[in-house]
């Protein structure tokens, strides 16, 4: 199985405000639709409760402390050992937020989807510190600002370096 995390963050890693996106980038969205289509998401509580939903043609992981949460259409797990036991037999699964999550799976990820967003932009929800020495760019892909992006932002593909 692979592990890959997606995420959308500023240049100074901004990743939320207030428990939701701070920008409203549809290539972005229709990007990772393309890329988590039919495979299994894994996502803390309160990145499922700013979805509101759970994510349609995707087996739907969420991962809480708390025993008596309702989502429905979801599976319900208490630890990330837990989630990845119920998705072993899937090729590829995406960890998908928030902040917390992203720290546990980034070390054990394979890759890293990342649209990178230059222009700084408010939040209080951060990605995790990471060492960017550990990643090789396979492939980026830049956008810039038009009628439907306010902001420009890069589509970048990272795999975690052979460790030798």
């Amino acid at each position: 199985m692979i592990l890959s995390v997606i995420a959308a963050m500023t240049a100074d890693g901004v990743i939320g405000k207030n428990n939701a996106l701070p920008w409203h980038l549809p290539k972005d969205l229709q990007h990772f639709k393309a890329l988590t289509l039919h495979k299994p998401v894994i996502m803390g509580r309160k990145t499922f409760e700013s979805i509101g939903h759970p994510l349609p043609n995707r087996q739907n992981i969420v991962l809480t402390q708390q025993k008596n949460l309702f989502a429905p259409g979801c599976m319900i797990v208490h630890s990330f050992e837990e989630a990845l036991a119920q998705t072993e037999t899937a090729e590829e699964v995406f960890v998908i937020g928030g902040a917390a999550l992203f720290a546990h799976a980034l070390p054990l990820a394979t890759y890293f989807y990342l649209t990178l967003i230059p222009t700084p932009i408010l939040g209080n929800i951060h990605f995790p510190s990471w060492d960017r020495h550990e990643w090789e760019i396979i492939s980026q892909e830049d956008f810039p600002a038009d009628d439907k992006h306010l902001y420009p932002f890069s589509f970048i593909l990272l795999k975690r370096k052979e460790s030798h």
